[in-house]
């Protein structure tokens, strides 16, 4: 493994900053004052983003994206982390991976669109009653003929009120284990319009402003058998093939947010004076910093060799993992300590830094808990001796 960048990944890092810095960055303010990305905006910031070869460029080059291998992916994800979730998330897209499941029909109708900028997906798995406990999901989907009738309600559903689709994970039966009970799990292509299934607007968030969520509702609503992703009761092997990097992509957007508010606490240690010198010589200011720029580091290495694994094959679930948990965890902390450096106006909005505090909460939440990552990792230490 080496730990230099290629020219080429330099480049990307380059270009991606300068267009995080050059055109998201002026945007933030009023998103986050307002919580409204309006679609004008997006559709401008969208047009500048493929003029500069940055959208979709987590998919494959044969399907019109930019065949990043997953460490360049990760380290333009890094980048674009630096910004307001919501303008880097819906005005550079990445569609799902899991879109690359489909079959050419599949493709033509969901995947290549939504590389082109024309719609957007969503992916439903949470339920009310059923968070990290995909298999409790009570939302169901039985056969009638060539169709599917679904029925249930998801909700925590990411940018659904823009999209133009949901890929929905519903229960489609039950097989018995050792263990009791276990619900086998279909995905479906859901377009919006379809009868029976209706998008309303979800909770007001304090993380991610102007990123929203959605409530999904079915009722009754009817699907040809052509709108199932990959196979009958396959929907969670679906996911496992198709979704395994998304922790190390929530890790590395955490690593640009972190990166931002240390350099914005590093620049004001350097330049605020007290009792009569900068605060940076303060031993209580420079150990926070120091400490700091330690974990980000260590955060940053578990990263980027977790996605080194990736694309050599070796990579282990506890791997992606322990660099979800340690980033998120880095980022909470940094996000912290640069509010405490700056004193009051560390809370101030004039700085980002208290958007990224406020983001920060969500991290160690969604795309599995900090919990659920140590149950991860312990359950992979473990398992070598059958416990």
């Amino acid at each position: 493994m080496h730990f230099g960048l290629t020219e080429e990944q330099q480049m990307i890092v380059d270009t991606t900053r300068a267009f995080v810095e050059n055109e998201l960055y002026p945007h933030e303010l009023t998103i986050e004052r307002t919580g409204h990305l309006p679609m004008e905006l997006v559709k401008d910031l969208q047009a500048k983003a493929m003029a500069a070869g940055l959208y979709a460029a987590n998919m494959p080059e044969e399907v019109g994206g930019a065949g990043l291998d997953t460490l360049t992916w990760l380290l333009y994800e890094k980048e674009l982390g630096r910004a307001n979730y919501a303008l880097h998330w819906t005005c550079v897209a990445r569609p799902s991976n899991i879109l690359l499941a489909g079959n050419d029909e599949q493709r033509e109708q969901y995947l290549y669109p939504c590389i082109r900028g024309e719609t957007w997906d969503c992916l439903a798995m949470t339920e009310p009653g059923a968070g990290s406990d995909l298999r409790g999901m009570k939302a169901s989907a039985r056969q009638d003929g060539d169709d599917w009738i679904l029925n249930g309600t998801k909700h925590f559903i990411s940018h659904a009120d823009i999209a133009g689709f949901a890929i929905v994970f519903m229960a489609t039966g039950e097989e018995q284990t050792p263990r009791g009970p276990k619900k086998k799990i279909t995905a479906f292509f859901v377009d919006k319009g379809t009868k029976g299934f209706t998008v309303r607007e979800g909770y007001r968030n304090v993380s991610h402003r102007g990123y929203t969520n959605a409530v999904l509702e079915f009722d009754d609503c009817r699907l040809n058998k052509r709108q199932i992703l990959g196979e009958v009761h396959k929907g969670f092997e679906v996911a496992n093939s198709w979704l395994g990097a998304t922790r190390l992509q929530v890790a590395s957007t955490c690593l640009g947010r972190a990166e931002r508010a240390l350099g914005h606490a590093i620049s004001y240690a350097a330049e605020r004076e007290q009792f009569g010198q900068k605060i940076g010589k303060f031993q209580g200011i420079s150990f926070k910093l120091a400490d700091m720029a330690m974990e980000l580091k260590a955060a940053e290495l578990l990263t980027r060799e977790a996605a080194w694994k990736y694309d050599q094959g070796t990579v282990t679930e506890a791997d992606m993992s322990m660099a979800k948990l340690k980033a998120t965890e880095v980022l909470a902390h940094i996000a912290d300590e640069a509010i405490q450096i700056h004193g009051g106006m560390g809370l101030m909005d004039e700085l980002p830094l208290e958007r990224i505090w406020r983001d920060a909460r969500v991290e160690r939440i969604w795309e599995g808990t900090s919990e659920i990552q140590r149950h991860i990792i312990s359950r992979e230490l473990l398992r070598p001796f059958g416990a």
